[in-house]
């Protein structure tokens, strides 16, 4: 996640700063998207040979569509009224991105992050074909050796991992942003 959160934020700057480079960035990260998981591994395999680096390289290509237009819809949601006093405050463009836009783009920025960790954590199981799928190795020899048990321990787990994660980065976005919580409860 991190290595496509660090792919992604430059990648949605740019669609961002230059528009004629939003439609390729964006049809080219959601043409790899729609490339089924066993064949962006197989893909892959000439390239990095049998490693972690395939499924690693797979995840990345896949959590980037929902992360640039994360970003890129976050940023655009952030109220022009706040970037122009921030200019007005005497703000460069750098501030501006990391003390205003960002945070707060940053619910928008999260919910991408969140749907993209849940997805990561059930596609990792499909490298068991190469014998890097985590959990999913445990899922592949069940269905191997008609072990119903170990499948279903292995989905079980597998799920657990997925709501942990979410609900970590869900109390990590509670941090970030109290002004949000604030909000809502002076609505209710």
């Amino acid at each position: 996640m991190a290595i496509g959160l660090l792919v992604a934020f430059p990648l949605a700057l740019l669609a961002r700063r230059w528009r004629p480079v939003a439609g390729p960035v964006l049809g080219l990260t959601t043409i790899l998207y729609t490339v089924p998981s066993l064949a962006m591994f197989s893909l892959l395999l000439p390239v990095f040979g049998v490693s972690a680096a395939v499924v690693i390289t797979g995840l990345v290509l896949y959590s980037l569509t929902i992360l640039v237009r994360n970003i890129m819809a976050g940023l655009a949601s952030v109220p022009e009224e706040a970037r122009e006093a921030a200019r007005g405050m005497g703000y460069g463009p750098l501030r501006l991105l990391f003390g205003v836009e960002l945070p707060l783009a940053l619910p928008a920025l999260m919910a991408g992050l969140r749907i993209t960790t849940v997805s990561t954590v059930s596609l990792t199981t499909v490298g068991a074909i190469i014998g890097y799928g985590g959990l999913g190795n445990l899922i592949y020899e069940g269905m191997r050796s008609f072990f119903k048990a170990e499948v279903l321990t292995a989905s079980v787990l597998c799920v657990a991992l997925a709501v942990a994660a979410d609900l970590l980065l869900l109390g990590l976005q509670r941090l970030l942003t109290p002004w949000a919580r604030k909000s809502r409860k002076g609505t209710t």
